[in-house]
Protein backbone atom coordinates (compact mmCIF):
# COMPACT_ATOMS: atom_id res chain seq x y z
CA UNK A 1 0.00 0.00 0.00
CA UNK A 2 1.18 3.77 -1.15
CA UNK A 3 2.27 5.06 2.29
CA UNK A 4 0.73 8.82 3.00
CA UNK A 5 3.63 10.70 2.44
CA UNK A 6 3.92 8.81 -1.31
CA UNK A 7 0.45 9.73 -1.93
CA UNK A 8 0.30 13.58 -0.46
CA UNK A 9 3.92 13.84 -3.09
CA UNK A 10 1.86 12.70 -5.74
CA UNK A 11 -0.89 14.59 -5.37
CA UNK A 12 1.19 18.22 -5.13
CA UNK A 13 2.64 16.73 -8.72
CA UNK A 14 -1.05 16.64 -10.30
CA UNK A 15 -1.69 19.54 -8.83
CA UNK A 16 1.50 21.60 -9.68
CA UNK A 17 1.87 22.18 -6.11
CA UNK A 18 5.46 21.63 -5.71
CA UNK A 19 6.59 25.38 -5.15
CA UNK A 20 3.46 25.76 -2.61
CA UNK A 21 3.97 27.01 0.72
CA UNK A 22 1.03 27.38 2.24
CA UNK A 23 -2.22 25.79 2.20
CA UNK A 24 -4.24 24.29 -0.85
CA UNK A 25 -7.87 24.27 -0.86
CA UNK A 26 -8.91 21.07 -2.31
CA UNK A 27 -12.44 20.13 -4.57
CA UNK A 28 -13.67 17.84 -1.52
CA UNK A 29 -15.53 20.54 0.75
CA UNK A 30 -13.25 21.67 4.07
CA UNK A 31 -10.41 19.59 3.30
CA UNK A 32 -6.96 21.47 2.62
CA UNK A 33 -3.57 20.06 1.33
CA UNK A 34 -0.94 21.66 3.15
CA UNK A 35 2.81 21.70 2.00
CA UNK A 36 5.90 23.94 3.09
CA UNK A 37 9.18 23.65 1.44
CA UNK A 38 11.50 24.00 4.40
CA UNK A 39 11.54 23.93 7.91
CA UNK A 40 10.13 27.47 9.98
CA UNK A 41 10.79 28.97 13.03
CA UNK A 42 8.86 29.05 15.99
CA UNK A 43 5.72 31.41 15.13
CA UNK A 44 2.25 32.52 16.50
CA UNK A 45 -0.20 31.12 14.36
CA UNK A 46 -4.22 30.60 14.47
CA UNK A 47 -5.17 27.14 14.02
CA UNK A 48 -9.02 26.66 13.20
CA UNK A 49 -10.82 23.16 14.48
CA UNK A 50 -10.96 20.27 12.95
CA UNK A 51 -8.33 17.33 11.91
CA UNK A 52 -5.27 17.52 10.87
CA UNK A 53 -3.48 14.47 9.40
CA UNK A 54 0.48 14.51 9.02
CA UNK A 55 2.28 12.96 5.91
CA UNK A 56 5.78 13.90 5.61
CA UNK A 57 7.77 16.55 8.41
CA UNK A 58 6.80 17.13 11.79
CA UNK A 59 5.53 20.31 13.94
CA UNK A 60 5.46 20.96 17.41
CA UNK A 61 2.74 23.35 18.70
CA UNK A 62 3.52 24.87 21.75
CA UNK A 63 0.21 26.61 23.94
CA UNK A 64 1.49 27.98 27.50
CA UNK A 65 3.32 25.39 29.54
CA UNK A 66 2.01 22.62 26.94
CA UNK A 67 4.18 21.15 23.87
CA UNK A 68 1.95 18.80 21.15
CA UNK A 69 3.95 17.05 19.05
CA UNK A 70 2.83 15.08 16.10
CA UNK A 71 4.70 13.82 12.60
CA UNK A 72 4.26 10.75 9.91
CA UNK A 73 1.21 9.07 10.45
CA UNK A 74 -0.24 11.27 12.95
CA UNK A 75 -3.24 13.15 13.44
CA UNK A 76 -4.52 16.29 15.71
CA UNK A 77 -7.73 16.65 16.65
CA UNK A 78 -8.45 20.47 17.58
CA UNK A 79 -11.60 20.62 19.13
CA UNK A 80 -11.57 24.75 19.08
CA UNK A 81 -9.74 27.45 17.41
CA UNK A 82 -6.17 27.82 19.25
CA UNK A 83 -3.99 30.71 18.84
CA UNK A 84 -0.85 28.57 19.70
CA UNK A 85 3.11 28.83 18.29
CA UNK A 86 4.27 26.59 15.98
CA UNK A 87 7.74 25.08 14.61
CA UNK A 88 7.74 22.74 11.48
CA UNK A 89 10.74 20.59 10.62
CA UNK A 90 11.09 19.50 6.94
CA UNK A 91 13.74 16.34 7.53
CA UNK A 92 16.40 14.86 4.85
CA UNK A 93 15.18 17.65 2.41
CA UNK A 94 11.75 16.56 1.95
CA UNK A 95 8.79 18.82 2.09
CA UNK A 96 5.98 19.26 4.80
CA UNK A 97 3.01 17.79 3.79
CA UNK A 98 -0.26 17.20 5.35
CA UNK A 99 -4.21 17.31 4.94
CA UNK A 100 -6.63 19.67 7.09
CA UNK A 101 -10.16 18.71 7.39
CA UNK A 102 -12.79 20.69 8.90
CA UNK A 103 -15.69 19.37 10.99
CA UNK A 104 -18.47 20.93 10.14
CA UNK A 105 -21.13 21.25 12.98
CA UNK A 106 -24.23 19.53 10.93
CA UNK A 107 -21.79 16.10 10.14
CA UNK A 108 -20.42 16.52 13.60
CA UNK A 109 -23.94 16.12 15.10
CA UNK A 110 -24.99 13.46 12.61
CA UNK A 111 -22.35 11.02 13.37
CA UNK A 112 -22.43 11.22 17.28
CA UNK A 113 -26.54 10.99 17.08
CA UNK A 114 -25.27 7.54 15.02
CA UNK A 115 -22.77 6.51 17.56
CA UNK A 116 -25.14 7.04 20.60
CA UNK A 117 -27.64 4.92 19.10
CA UNK A 118 -25.12 2.06 19.39
CA UNK A 119 -24.91 1.82 23.31
CA UNK A 120 -21.34 -0.17 23.03
CA UNK A 121 -19.87 2.22 21.18
CA UNK A 122 -21.08 4.77 23.49
CA UNK A 123 -19.98 3.09 26.68
CA UNK A 124 -16.10 2.61 24.72
CA UNK A 125 -16.11 6.55 23.88
CA UNK A 126 -17.05 7.95 26.91
CA UNK A 127 -15.09 6.26 29.29
CA UNK A 128 -13.50 9.81 30.59
CA UNK A 129 -14.50 11.09 33.49
CA UNK A 130 -16.47 14.17 32.10
CA UNK A 131 -16.14 16.54 34.98
CA UNK A 132 -13.04 17.02 33.81
CA UNK A 133 -12.52 19.53 30.63
CA UNK A 134 -9.57 18.66 28.31
CA UNK A 135 -7.21 20.46 26.77
CA UNK A 136 -8.33 21.59 22.93
CA UNK A 137 -5.27 19.99 21.28
CA UNK A 138 -4.52 16.36 20.78
CA UNK A 139 -2.22 13.95 19.22
CA UNK A 140 -2.46 10.54 18.38
CA UNK A 141 -1.55 7.98 15.75
CA UNK A 142 -3.34 6.86 13.21
CA UNK A 143 -4.60 3.50 13.81
CA UNK A 144 -5.14 0.96 10.43
CA UNK A 145 -8.27 1.48 9.69
CA UNK A 146 -7.76 5.08 10.17
CA UNK A 147 -4.48 5.40 7.75
CA UNK A 148 -6.92 3.30 5.52
CA UNK A 149 -9.57 6.12 5.19
CA UNK A 150 -7.31 8.45 5.10
CA UNK A 151 -5.44 6.69 2.00
CA UNK A 152 -8.86 6.21 0.00
CA UNK A 153 -9.18 9.95 0.48
CA UNK A 154 -6.22 10.97 -0.76
CA UNK A 155 -7.04 8.90 -3.67
CA UNK A 156 -9.57 10.32 -4.65
CA UNK A 157 -7.89 13.36 -4.36
CA UNK A 158 -5.97 12.36 -7.89
CA UNK A 159 -9.60 12.08 -10.06
CA UNK A 160 -11.07 15.51 -9.29
CA UNK A 161 -14.65 13.88 -11.03
CA UNK A 162 -14.40 11.27 -7.97
CA UNK A 163 -12.96 13.65 -4.92
CA UNK A 164 -16.39 15.55 -5.72
CA UNK A 165 -18.84 12.38 -5.73
CA UNK A 166 -17.44 10.40 -3.11
CA UNK A 167 -14.89 12.52 -1.23
CA UNK A 168 -17.72 14.07 1.12
CA UNK A 169 -18.48 9.88 2.50
CA UNK A 170 -14.72 9.44 2.84
CA UNK A 171 -14.60 12.66 5.31
CA UNK A 172 -17.45 11.42 7.48
CA UNK A 173 -15.70 8.15 7.89
CA UNK A 174 -12.66 10.13 8.91
CA UNK A 175 -14.56 12.01 11.48
CA UNK A 176 -16.12 8.67 12.75
CA UNK A 177 -12.31 7.33 12.88
CA UNK A 178 -11.89 10.25 15.14
CA UNK A 179 -14.59 10.66 17.44
CA UNK A 180 -14.17 6.49 18.30
CA UNK A 181 -10.66 7.15 18.56
CA UNK A 182 -8.46 7.63 21.96
CA UNK A 183 -9.25 11.34 22.01
CA UNK A 184 -12.90 11.48 20.35
CA UNK A 185 -14.58 13.06 23.15
CA UNK A 186 -12.89 16.33 22.26
CA UNK A 187 -15.11 16.62 19.51
CA UNK A 188 -18.49 14.68 21.34
CA UNK A 189 -18.00 17.07 23.70
CA UNK A 190 -18.88 19.57 21.54
CA UNK A 191 -21.82 18.03 20.00
CA UNK A 192 -23.27 18.21 23.33
CA UNK A 193 -24.47 21.64 23.85
CA UNK A 194 -25.17 22.01 27.40
CA UNK A 195 -21.99 20.43 28.52
CA UNK A 196 -18.96 23.05 29.58
CA UNK A 197 -16.68 22.13 26.47
CA UNK A 198 -19.27 22.97 24.08
CA UNK A 199 -20.40 26.68 26.32
CA UNK A 200 -16.41 27.27 25.80
CA UNK A 201 -16.85 26.57 21.63
CA UNK A 202 -19.39 28.90 21.63
CA UNK A 203 -17.35 31.87 23.32
CA UNK A 204 -14.65 31.03 21.30
CA UNK A 205 -17.06 31.58 18.18
CA UNK A 206 -18.15 34.90 19.51
CA UNK A 207 -14.62 35.81 19.93
CA UNK A 208 -13.66 34.90 16.49
CA UNK A 209 -16.60 37.06 14.79
CA UNK A 210 -16.86 39.65 16.97
CA UNK A 211 -13.09 40.33 18.31
CA UNK A 212 -13.34 43.80 17.21
CA UNK A 213 -16.10 44.75 19.87
CA UNK A 214 -15.71 45.84 23.27
CA UNK A 215 -16.11 42.63 24.93
CA UNK A 216 -15.94 41.81 29.19
CA UNK A 217 -15.09 38.54 30.68
CA UNK A 218 -18.59 38.98 32.71
CA UNK A 219 -20.43 39.09 29.35
CA UNK A 220 -19.12 36.10 28.17
CA UNK A 221 -19.41 34.15 31.38
CA UNK A 222 -23.11 35.12 31.10
CA UNK A 223 -22.99 33.98 27.82
CA UNK A 224 -22.02 30.69 29.10
CA UNK A 225 -24.18 30.29 31.70
CA UNK A 226 -21.24 30.09 34.15
CA UNK A 227 -19.81 32.44 36.89
CA UNK A 228 -17.62 34.57 36.31
CA UNK A 229 -14.95 32.36 38.18
CA UNK A 230 -16.15 29.38 37.25
CA UNK A 231 -15.93 30.17 33.15
CA UNK A 232 -12.52 31.73 34.09
CA UNK A 233 -11.45 28.05 35.16
CA UNK A 234 -13.12 26.42 32.07
CA UNK A 235 -11.84 28.68 29.60
CA UNK A 236 -8.22 28.13 31.18
CA UNK A 237 -8.79 24.22 30.91
CA UNK A 238 -9.49 24.18 26.98
CA UNK A 239 -7.33 26.98 25.65
CA UNK A 240 -4.30 27.33 28.33
CA UNK A 241 -5.06 31.01 28.20
CA UNK A 242 -7.63 33.36 29.94
CA UNK A 243 -10.29 35.01 27.75
CA UNK A 244 -8.35 38.60 27.48
CA UNK A 245 -5.20 36.49 26.27
CA UNK A 246 -6.49 34.71 23.55
CA UNK A 247 -9.31 37.63 22.84
CA UNK A 248 -5.66 39.50 22.22
CA UNK A 249 -3.62 36.80 20.27
CA UNK A 250 -6.43 36.71 17.62
CA UNK A 251 -6.83 40.46 17.64
CA UNK A 252 -3.41 40.65 16.67
CA UNK A 253 -3.35 37.66 13.87
CA UNK A 254 -6.18 39.35 12.43
CA UNK A 255 -4.48 42.74 12.51
CA UNK A 256 -1.46 40.77 10.69
CA UNK A 257 -3.26 39.22 7.97
CA UNK A 258 -4.62 42.84 7.02
CA UNK A 259 -1.52 44.35 6.97
CA UNK A 260 0.25 41.35 4.83
CA UNK A 261 -2.73 40.38 2.65
CA UNK A 262 -4.84 43.35 2.95
CA UNK A 263 -2.52 46.09 2.89
CA UNK A 264 -3.19 47.77 5.72
CA UNK A 265 -1.74 50.28 7.28
CA UNK A 266 -0.62 49.48 11.16
CA UNK A 267 -2.93 52.56 12.43
CA UNK A 268 -5.68 51.14 10.31
CA UNK A 269 -5.51 47.22 11.09
CA UNK A 270 -5.41 48.27 14.76
CA UNK A 271 -8.87 49.96 14.33
CA UNK A 272 -10.35 47.20 12.56
CA UNK A 273 -9.50 44.76 15.25
CA UNK A 274 -10.75 46.40 17.89
CA UNK A 275 -7.30 48.64 19.38
CA UNK A 276 -8.45 51.99 20.19
CA UNK A 277 -4.68 52.82 20.87
CA UNK A 278 -1.85 52.20 18.33
CA UNK A 279 0.74 52.79 20.35
CA UNK A 280 -0.27 50.23 22.65
CA UNK A 281 -1.29 47.71 19.45
CA UNK A 282 2.55 48.35 18.21
CA UNK A 283 3.95 47.44 21.60
CA UNK A 284 1.73 44.20 21.86
CA UNK A 285 2.25 43.68 18.09
CA UNK A 286 6.10 43.54 18.74
CA UNK A 287 5.59 41.30 21.81
CA UNK A 288 3.88 38.72 19.56
CA UNK A 289 5.62 38.47 16.74
CA UNK A 290 8.99 39.77 17.30
CA UNK A 291 8.91 42.13 14.66
CA UNK A 292 7.41 45.52 14.08
CA UNK A 293 4.11 45.57 11.82
CA UNK A 294 6.11 47.79 9.39
CA UNK A 295 8.72 45.25 9.01
CA UNK A 296 6.39 42.22 7.94
CA UNK A 297 5.45 43.81 4.78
Amino acid sequence: MPTLASLMQSFSDFKSLNELNGAYRTVIPGVKFYRASNSSDKQPLLYQSGIIVIGQGRKHIHIADNCVQYGPGDYLVLGVPMPLECEAFAENGLPILGLAIDVDSHTLHKIVGQIEAQSKAVNHVNQKDKSILDFGVKANTLCEDFNYTVTRLLKVLHNDSEAAILGPAIVEEIVYRTLIGENGHILFDLAHHDGHYARIARVLDTLHNKYAELISVESLAEQAHMSVSGFHRAFRQVTSETPLQYLKKIRLNKAKDLIVTDGKQATEAAALVGYSSPSQFSREFKRHFNATPRSIV
